[in-house]
C-alpha cells in the first residue's frame, strides 16, 4: 500500500530517460600554426651556504645562457637557502649567486646532457679566498 502511495505521488514517478549523448570529441589540431611544441624543461637545483656551512637564506640567483650578458632568470633562496629554476634545456648556462659583504660565485650548467643539476654553492666573505 505504502508503495502505492509512492508511486502516486507527483514527481516520484519514474520517466524513461532517453540514453545520454556521447560527449563532444574536440577536433584534432590538423597543423594549427598556433599551437606551440613543447619544450624540453631543464631542472637547476641548488642549495647556497655560508663560510661556516650553514644555509644561507635571501641570496640573489641570477642565470643565463653562457656568453650573454644579459641575464634572464632570476629568484632568490628559500629559508633553507634552497633554489630551483626551470630553464629550457639545450644550453649551456651560468648561475650567478650575489649576496652583500660575500664574494659572487660562478657556476656553470650544461642542460644539454641531463634533466636537471643539483648544485651546492659556499659563499665566502670578501677579502677572504679560501
Amino acid at each position: 500500500m505504502l508503495l502505492a502511495v509512492l508511486m502516486c505521488l507527483p514527481g516520484t514517478a519514474q520517466e524513461p530517460t532517453s540514453p545520454a549523448a556521447p560527449p563532444a570529441q574536440p577536433a584534432p589540431d590538423a597543423g594549427n600554426s598556433s599551437s606551440k611544441a613543447k619544450i624540453p624543461i631543464f631542472l637547476i637545483i641548488g642549495t647556497v651556504f655560508n663560510e661556516k656551512a650553514l644555509s644561507f637564506p635571501g641570496v640573489q640567483v641570477r642565470i643565463r645562457r653562457s656568453g650573454e650578458k644579459k641575464f634572464l632568470y632570476e629568484t632568490y633562496t628559500n629559508s633553507r637557502g634552497e633554489f630551483a629554476v626551470r630553464v629550457p634545456s639545450g644550453y649551456d648556462y651560468e648561475v650567478v649567486t650575489h649576496v652583500k659583504k660575500y664574494e659572487d660565485q660562478t657556476r656553470r650548467v650544461d642542460s644539454k646532457v641531463d634533466v636537471q643539476q643539483r648544485l651546492s654553492i659556499k659563499l665566502e666573505p670578501r677579502g677572504q679566498k679560501s
